[in-house]
């Protein structure tokens, strides 16, 4: 079945046909429709699950914590500042091993407050043990929800997802969404298992207080589980093209790069604008591609590294900001391909909600290739900036 809905209620389909039993909720721009659609299943008996009205997100991911450890299958939905006042519970249910999944709408984190899209709200908690993920259109968002709970609740993985999607550019635009049937999802995904549970019957402790002698261990078995998890994704994703018919590419995708000399690394929803301009930029003869990363962490550094082998010069997207030079994005970039002689060309876009258009993508590739040609070109570039060239 085909419908024409926003980026939100393709998330909160995708939630209901994972069958989640508890959703701890609390409003916040521009993720509200997500809680709300949900609420609305539940009230119409669509979706038997434990809806609770938190008092915070603070509160909201305690609860959502709680509830995983209890045995429960469990969805959230946050955004910005809400996604700020939970990072504490961030770092409490990745390292106890919950797999929680929770869609962000990313927006601009204040000050000064905005409530467009931008990245530097997940990207602030890149390091909390959470997998991320970003995703293109609308129905990449709901299939993704139900590849987060599959690829979450792997025995090698057992950590949270948080699926982002650009705020008010997908929640709050309609889209042509494929939705599957409930027991197409339920072939896919299955019944939640839980590995080790708090139960009454049983007691146990989770999260204590721990000593020095053992949190070393404790972070190398989830760095273990990040390694782990690229391996799932890839066949998660495998599995679910083979199912439905559409293949994402696992931790990346790829468009026109097998003869590729200078590419561009998007993410999120500039990722279909961008192909745009590359088909027109071939037409023209130019050489170029795109690689989409859809996974921030784990980050997948092997695949970036044979996909740029035979590339001139690599040009970065980012859409959020961090205060030493270039962005996350192109950090980890530069970071992953240390020791190749390659140039990797920073782009700045989009920051605050601003349009991401064609002509600053052409613009991206016209600075990439002349730095492909050894031409003086500069690192890190912002576009569409007040008092900035490019």
């Amino acid at each position: 079945m085909k419908k024409v809905i926003t980026g939100d209620h393709a998330v909160a389909i995708g939630a209901k046909l994972c069958r989640v039993d508890v959703v701890p909720a609390y409003p916040i721009t521009p993720q509200t429709l997500i809680i709300e659609h949900i609420a609305d299943f539940v009230n119409d008996g669509e979706l038997d699950t434990k809806f609770l009205t938190m008092e915070s997100e603070h509160s909201v991911m305690s609860a959502a914590a709680a509830a995983s450890a209890a045995g429960a299958r469990v969805f959230t939905a946050t955004s910005s500042q809400g996604l700020a006042f939970m990072h504490e519970m961030l770092y409490a249910t990745a390292p106890l091993r919950l797999p929680v999944v929770m869609a962000n709408a990313s927006r601009t984190l204040g000050g000064p407050p905005g409530i467009w899209c931008e990245y530097n709200d997940s990207m602030g908690a890149r390091d909390s043990g959470w997998l991320q993920l970003y995703v293109e259109d609308n129905q990449e968002a709901l299939d993704m929800i139900i590849q987060s709970f599959r690829i979450a609740e792997d025995k090698r993985v057992l950590l949270p997802v948080m699926p982002c999607l650009d705020g008010f550019v997908l929640t709050h635009t309609v889209e042509p969404v494929e939705i599957p049937t409930q027991e197409e999802v339920d072939s896919f995904l299955g019944p939640y298992e839980p590995d080790i549970i708090l139960d009454p019957a049983r007691p146990a402790m989770i999260g204590t207080f721990m000593p020095a002698e053992y949190i070393m261990e404790l972070r190398r078995q989830t760095v273990a589980a990040f390694d782990s998890a690229k391996d799932v994704i890839r066949e998660v994703n495998s599995e679910f093209s083979k199912k439905f018919g559409r293949d994402y590419g696992g931790l990346v995708d790829t468009y026109r790069m097998d003869d590729a000399k200078v590419a561009l690394i998007t993410m999120g929803t500039v990722t279909s604008t961008s192909r745009e301009v590359v088909d027109d930029l071939r037409q023209k003869g130019e050489k170029v591609g795109i690689i989409k990363l859809r996974f921030f962490r784990p980050f997948p550094s092997e695949d970036l590294r044979k996909l740029v082998s035979n590339l001139d010069a690599l040009g970065v997207f980012d859409r959020s900001i961090s205060y030493h030079g270039g962005g996350p994005v192109y950090n980890e970039v530069r970071s992953a391909l240390f020791g190749m002689k390659m140039p990797v060309i920073n782009h700045f876009a989009g920051l605050g909600g601003r349009d991401v258009t064609e002509d600053q993508i052409f613009k991206m590739f016209e600075l990439t290739s002349r730095a492909a040609k050894g031409e003086k070109v500069k690192e890190v570039n912002w576009h569409n900036t007040r008092g900035e060239t490019v």
